[in-house]
């Protein structure tokens, strides 16, 4: 039997502690007109972390700190605490932090030995967890008035940077979610520089929360999740299905035309493996590590070491490059718990995952290519996107002088291609620099989903080469790359972006035929088979109800087209068409019909 090791997720970077009591090193300078000045979200989200679990210890002294980082959207904190927050519970936290800011607390940065942060820490045993695990001989603190949090920073100088703040909702999170460790409460909030961009995140959150895809998946039937499975781990459902498969079967489609060629891989591999590629080395908090029969064994958490090995099957020629090998394998990444949700942030997930593997003078020509098959398919979504160059982390594989080359590389063809781009500098892949897209969803909500990474590093490590033009060997370029990147992540995104109403080609259910009586049910029966013929997604509603209720239902279930069938229908042998925003046609002849719907569906009319 395979058995996963019990294992620890990934340490957070950000590590706090406190005690109220604590003697301040320096006053804090009171009601200082501070001069503008500008910090990151993640700054202003972190210094609001801290600032509620001042205002937690204030409340409950008793309650133990865990750990409070700046997330995607916000921050959260996790705190011991024997009952769970109530809402009243927040309201209260949410007044007192208001006090606090409003104290205009300076944010005052100090190293100690561990002796000395031992005894801050004393009575704080999840600080004393994770800073008995530093390799450091000082330990970093940030306080603010009577407050002190072991953290690695950075704040904002004083707390009146906080101008508008919300606490969200409570939760529940193992400690450092393994679930043989304590259960902690967990609170998220949000918080922001001015008071405007508070109120037009609470008006874009109120128009969130009626497109959230859990909600409209729950609702509409397209997927789910229970409590048996792997968290992260989404069930699709049969209409979720179609939608899944729609979107693979139109890369498929995109894949052929661009010379493409599909694999299927496996998904356990053996710790050398993951050694050769670099991953147990640099990712091996985000793996689902196993022992079978005595020997380590990894869920591959990306496809390219993978492709590395297919690539090494046979002799390459210069004439065989450039290769792109395709895969949709299932891929498994261990997550923090506590940023799991729904589709967009998942444990086990595909992806429109691509290698190209091609000498190095072709790079430009393979990027110019990426950079508009991208734009095509994100123009087919009306996504409106921007690129972010992330170079050099300061963990990597390789030489500075080939990552020099990698980032040129790309700077090159994003300029080349006139597309505009932020840098992010060390973000990068440990074995590569790397173009992320965000696009903005239909409230203006940023979402990375494409990816590519230029890759000198894992071809030298699995000694790929091929044989060059001039009868020598020659190393390879890999090009990793994904266009819509997570299938789950860009369903929860379209989900959300259509509010569940999907364009026709997506759209699980095309066309409904609704008979107004059993007098008509053949008629409607013969036309439910000229549409299916067609290729079109059909279903009829035959029930004793009337035609109202039966348009209505429809509706609920956003099907894009309605087809009323009734004695006139049959008799003239025509079709009412009814569109889900309430147009009606009479008298449509139904070659006419599927004509149009088919031609719709070829060309991908988005909404």
């Amino acid at each position: 039997m395979v058995k996963k090791e019990v294992k620890t997720v990934k340490k957070e970077k950000i590590k706090p502690s406190v005690k109220p009591e604590i003697k301040i090193e320096k006053k804090a300078e009171q009601n200082v007109q501070n001069p503008p000045k500008v910090f990151s979200k993640e700054q202003l989200w972190h210094s609001t972390s801290h600032i509620m679990a001042d205002a937690v210890k204030r409340i409950w002294p008793d309650v133990k700190l865990a750990i409070g980082p700046a997330i995607e959207e916000g921050f959260y904190y996790d705190f011991d605490k024997k009952t769970p927050f109530t809402e009243d519970d927040l309201v209260k936290i949410e007044n007192e932090m208001r006090k606090i800011i409003d104290e205009n607390l300076k944010f005052l940065h100090s190293e100690k030995d561990k002796k000395e942060a031992e005894k801050l820490l004393k009575g704080e045993p999840y600080k004393l967890e994770l800073m008995n695990e530093l390799k450091d001989k000082k330990v970093s603190f940030y306080q603010h008035g009577n407050f002190i949090d072991m953290c690695a920073g950075p704040h904002v100088d004083y707390s009146k940077r906080i101008k508008a703040v919300k606490l969200l909702k409570a939760a529940t999170a193992y400690w450092r979610g393994d679930s043989s460790r304590p259960q902690l409460q967990r609170i998220y909030g949000i918080s922001f520089a001015t008071k405007p961009e508070m109120e037009s995140f609470m008006k874009m959150r109120e128009e969130a929360e009626k497109r959230d895809h859990r909600k409209i998946g729950r609702e509409d039937k397209l997927f789910m999740t229970h409590e048996l499975s792997l968290a992260g781990s989404p069930f699709f459902l049969p209409k979720g299905t179609i939608i899944y498969n729609e979107l693979l079967k139109f890369i498929r489609e995109e894949y052929a035309r661009k010379g493409y060629k599909e694999v299927i891989t496996p998904l356990i591999y053996k710790k050398k493996l993951w050694e050769t590629s670099g991953h147990w080395e640099h990712y091996h908090d985000g793996m689902f590590t196993m022992k079978i029969n005595d020997q380590e064994y990894s869920l591959k958490p990306m496809n390219c070491p993978s492709h590395c090995l297919i690539y090494q099957n046979d002799m390459k020629s210069y004439r065989d490059l450039p290769l792109r090998i395709a895969d949709f394998a299932c891929l498994h990444r261990n997550e923090l718990g506590g940023v799991l949700g729904g589709l967009t942030r998942v444990t086990k997930f595909s992806q429109d995952d691509a290698h190209i593997f091609c000498a190095e003078e072709q790079v430009m020509s393979e990027m110019s290519d990426l950079l508009s098959f991208i734009t095509e398919v994100y123009g087919i979504f009306k996504f409106e996107y921007k690129a972010n160059l992330s170079t050099r982390p300061e963990k990597f594989m390789g030489e500075k002088k080939q990552w020099d080359r990698a980032e040129k590389s790309l700077k090159e063809a994003l300029e080349k291609n006139h597309i505009v781009y932020d840098i992010k500098e060390g973000d990068g892949a440990f074995y590569g620099p790397k173009i992320d897209f965000e696009i903005k969803d239909a409230i203006g909500r940023s979402w990375q989903l494409a990816t590519i990474q230029l890759d000198f590093q894992m071809p030298q490590r699995f000694e790929l080469s091929y044989e060059g033009a001039d009868g020598k060997k020659h190393t390879p370029v890999m090009i990793h790359r994904a266009i819509l990147g997570s299938l789950e992540r860009f369903m929860g995104v379209i989900i959300e972006s259509y509010a569940g109403k999907f364009p026709l080609w997506l759209s699980p259910v095309q066309v409904k035929v609704l008979s107004m009586g059993d007098d008509n049910a053949k008629y409607t029966q013969k036309i439910v088979e000229v549409l299916a013929k067609a290729g079109i997604r059909v279903e009829a509603d035959y029930k004793a109800e009337t035609i109202q209720n039966k348009v209505r239902i429809a509706q609920l279930e956003k099907v894009p087209y309605m087809l009323v069938i009734g004695k006139k229908e049959e008799e003239a042998g025509t079709i009412s068409v009814r569109t889900r925003e309430g147009k009606v046609q009479y008298g449509v002849k139904i070659d006419a019909f599927v004509k149009q719907i088919v031609e719709e569906i070829e060309k991908k009319v988005s909404n």
